[in-house]
């Protein structure tokens, strides 16, 4: 072929390989696409090539980062620090008995909580979560339209207990809200002589930096792009979230499992030992 087209054997396979390569990055970029789009374009280059990494494709984040940009996607999370709720300064505040030990390897061992704000309209809404450092998934979380104590940390602390137990030694943390100094909160901690809570130190957002990050994440992967006028769209946006978040998201703080494998391989670890 080459005799009669008259090219040597080695442009010929210079053509050869470069038309392979244009082949598989051709294929890539879509696969990069499809991942991008089934999570919402929330991941950035480091989700994606861990995705990539599962399926079988041999290739370093810098050329990912590379693809992406030439095909216009970027993760949609921007750093950014939410304050919510103040202290009533007569309520007393339990000792940082957390001091940002975020690393557990356990479930219903330590749970953090926070509270943000969401507009709804020309009002907001609220929603609580509690989190479980053992797995990072949401275990409870409430949607309302006031911050009262009832409706903010009892419905997220009831609709997490119902969902996980709590051990021996138990801990909450969160940060020095009214509602969590409160004394229909700290009932919670006579009723259950297992548990103690723990509060950040005074405007130290860092010491309960994973419920902060948590919301920075779903206001920029979900919230922020809604425009809500009732808050039964924000609880239907957000049940949709959190079911996504517990069990597809990739947590680069567990080494890019979702919450539910991570739970698996947590509890499976502890059946083996027992």
């Amino acid at each position: 072929m080459c005799k009669v087209f008259k090219v040597s054997s080695n442009a010929y396979y210079h053509w050869l390989i470069k038309r392979k390569k244009k082949t598989r990055t051709a294929e890539l970029k879509e696969k990069i696409k499809e991942v991008y789009d089934q999570n919402r374009g929330c991941y950035g280059s480091p989700r994606i090539t861990k995705v990539l990494e599962k399926e079988g494709f041999q290739v370093s984040r810098a050329y990912v980062a590379r693809l992406m940009k030439e095909m216009g996607l970027q993760s949609k999370i921007r750093k950014k620090w939410v304050v919510t709720t103040q202290r009533e300064e007569t309520h007393p505040v339990a000792e940082n008995l957390l001091d940002r030990q975020f690393e557990v390897s356990e479930t219903g061992k330590v749970w953090v909580s926070d509270i943000t704000y969401i507009r709804v309209g020309q009002s907001w809404a609220y929603l609580t979560t509690m989190i479980d450092l053992g797995d990072r998934a949401v275990v409870g979380w409430s949607v309302s339209d006031d911050m009262t104590t009832e409706n903010t940390i009892k419905e997220a602390w009831i609709a997490a207990r119902k969902k996980r137990e709590i051990k021996e030694g138990f801990l909450l943390h969160s940060d020095r809200g009214i509602q969590y100094t409160c004394g229909q909160t700290r009932a919670i901690f006579t009723h259950h002589q297992k548990a103690r809570q723990s509060m950040s130190r005074k405007g130290n957002c860092w010491d309960n930096a994973v419920a902060e990050s948590f919301f920075k994440t779903i206001k920029y992967e979900e919230l922020n792009h809604h425009q809500f006028t009732n808050i039964d769209q924000v609880e239907q946006v957000v049940e949709q979230y959190m079911e996504w978040y517990n069990t597809q998201r990739l947590h680069s703080s567990i080494g890019y499992k979702t919450p539910t494998q991570r739970y698996i391989e947590l509890n499976h670890s502890v059946k083996k030992r027992a």
